[in-house]
Order: C-alpha cells, then sequence, then structure tokens
C-alpha cells in the first residue's frame, strides 16, 4: 500500500473531496500542517516515509532527495513551475517530476492587465484620496499611450501580449530562445534585447522561468536602464527581481513603480520596506487565483501521482 506525503496547501483544505479516490487506489495519506510552503528541514523529518508527493512550491533539494531515495518515485507538483525541486536529482535517482503546463495562463494574464490598468488610471489612487476625504483628479494615461515589455514570452507572456494589443499598446518582447515566427507575425510582438526593452517600456512585465539564467536578472544595473516612470510588474517568480536594488530604486525615484505579486521570501517580511511604498501595489503570491483552474489542476495533480505510482486510474471529478 503506497503512502503519499501531501503538502500542497491549494489542495489540503478540500482534502475530504479527493480521499475517497485515494481510499479506491490503497494509497495513504500523510498531511502535515503546511502554511506556504515546507523548508529542507520540514521534508527531512519525512524522509525514507513516503511513496509519492503532491507539493506546492515545498523545498525538495538534492539532501532531500537524496535522504528520500529510493522510495519515493514519483512528486507531483501542483502548478506548473518546479523551480523549488532539483530536477537534476530526480532524474539521477529515477524519481519522476510530474506537473501541469500552461496551469494559470489566463487569470496570471489578467492580473498583469489588471495592474497596468491600476498604473495607468490610478484608480487604486483616486480611491484612497476619496476616502481621505479629497476631491483630487489624478492624471491618468491611456494602455494606447503606452508601450509594454514581456521578459519572457511563453505561455503567460503571449497571452498578456494579447491583451495588450487589444489595447492598442506596443508590445517588446525578449526571450532566451526563439519565439515562434508565425505567434510573432500575427502577435506584432517586436522581439529585442533585453536592455533595449527596459529603456523604451513604461511597463516591464516579468513573464520567465525561475532558472540559472533569470536569477536576479532584474538588478540594480537592470533597473537602471528602465525609464524613470516606468512600472514593473512581477508575477513570476520573487527571485527574478533582487528586491534590495529595487526597494532602492524605487526609494530614490529611479523606477516609478512596481506590482507584486511574487516575493523574495514568502511571506513577505513585516518589515519589508515595501510594505510602507506608496507607488507600490502587493499581492500576497495570488495572481494563479481562479477557482476553474484550480480545479483542473487538483485533478490532474492527482493523475499525474497515480500516473508516476505505476497505478492505471479512472477519475470521476466530482
Amino acid at each position: 500500500m503506497p503512502t503519499v506525503l501531501m503538502t500542497a496547501p491549494y489542495m489540503i483544505p478540500f482534502l475530504d473531496r479527493f480521499r475517497p479516490v485515494f481510499e479506491k487506489y490503497g494509497i495513504d495519506l500523510i498531511v502535515p500542517d503546511v502554511q506556504e510552503r515546507m523548508e529542507e528541514d520540514d521534508l527531512l523529518k519525512y524522509a525514507g516515509q513516503f511513496d509519492g508527493a503532491i507539493c506546492g512550491d515545498d523545498r525538495y533539494t538534492a539532501r532531500v532527495l537524496e535522504a528520500c531515495s529510493p522510495r519515493l518515485k514519483v512528486i507531483s507538483k501542483w502548478g506548473t513551475g518546479v523551480d523549488s525541486i532539483h530536477a537534476d536529482a530526480c532524474s539521477r535517482l529515477n524519481i519522476i517530476l510530474a506537473r501541469t503546463p500552461n496551469a494559470f495562463t489566463t487569470p496570471v494574464a489578467d492580473t498583469v492587465l489588471g495592474y497596468m490598468l491600476a498604473f495607468a488610471r490610478r484608480g487604486p489612487w483616486m480611491d484612497a484620496a476619496m476616502k481621505r476625504g479629497e476631491w483630487e483628479k489624478i492624471p491618468g494615461r491611456t494602455l494606447s499611450e503606452c508601450v509594454l515589455g514581456v521578459i519572457g514570452v511563453g505561455n503567460i507572456g503571449r497571452a498578456v501580449t494579447r491583451r495588450a494589443k487589444a489595447f492598442g499598446m506596443k508590445v517588446l518582447g525578449t526571450d532566451i530562445i526563439d519565439i515562434d515566427h508565425v505567434f510573432v507575425s500575427e502577435s506584432g510582438i517586436q522581439m529585442t534585447d533585453l536592455q533595449s526593452l527596459l529603456s523604451e517600456a513604461d511597463f516591464v512585465s516579468v513573464n520567465c522561468d525561475l532558472n540559472p539564467t533569470s536569477h536576479h536578472l532584474i538588478n540594480a544595473k537592470t533597473l537602471a536602464q528602465m525609464k524613470s516612470s516606468a512600472v514593473l510588474i512581477n508575477t513570476a517568480r520573487g527571485p527574478i527581481v533582487e528586491e534590495n536594488a529595487l526597494v532602492a530604486a524605487l526609494s530614490s525615484g529611479q523606477v516609478g513603480g512596481a506590482a507584486l505579486d511574487v516575493f523574495e521570501f514568502e511571506p513577505l517580511p513585516k518589515d519589508s520596506p515595501l510594505l510602507k511604498m506608496d507607488n507600490v501595489l502587493l499581492a500576497p503570491h495570488n495572481s494563479n487565483s481562479s477557482p476553474r483552474a484550480w480545479e483542473r489542476i487538483h485533478w490532474n495533480t492527482i493523475r499525474n501521482l497515480l500516473e508516476g505510482l505505476g497505478i492505471d486510474a479512472n477519475i470521476d471529478e466530482t
């Protein structure tokens, strides 16, 4: 009878819905108390006790994976990003690493557009002024007057591009791989290098994966290449942006504003200077929020787990 470590925080609150499926296939569950994620030491406490895992952004380091091997056969990641899991160690130890590609494209792309509209039309700031008893007309812009720079033209970057073009924006894109010429032609995105994108864009949207080439891609040097009026939007992964450098750039006026859904350390520390900045919009790593998307991912994550355990499953999504 296989045992599964269940640590996906988006699934645990609804676990009673999924228990019949695990019981049907004779799976025992270990369900720790998880707030945001399991760190390396948290996972090591369970090493050798489980055959499969359903996880969120847990720190499955090489050390953890080696301690869990050879019993651990499959890690089924809830969602898309697997940057917190040591993929090379999984391969070396014959641990299947599964995920749900293209999981949050629609809600994340909508979030990026929402942030751009908020900054361009100044809605949050006018609302705050009104509630302070002020009648102040704050100048805004239309998106069609603005240039968007998209860093990472994958599924989400493309969805952001399509939405931005519908608002009449000029869109610049950059990526470390060649982008399909059909999409470039159909969307009108102009592919360029990072420096050119940063120097011209009014909004810079970070939509790339977190990997060795993108860690601290946005740093003091690259922030200095942005317009002083530009707004940085990060809905991808926190460590892509060097947070201290961003705080300095925002404080000095080198960069005009930021909208951040993800951070280098999560939850965001209560003493973070970002919490006191008027030119920053913040959210608690929630741009993936969509009941319909979550439902699809819940069931796909379970399917990936069962398949990785060698179980031929027929799941009724009820």
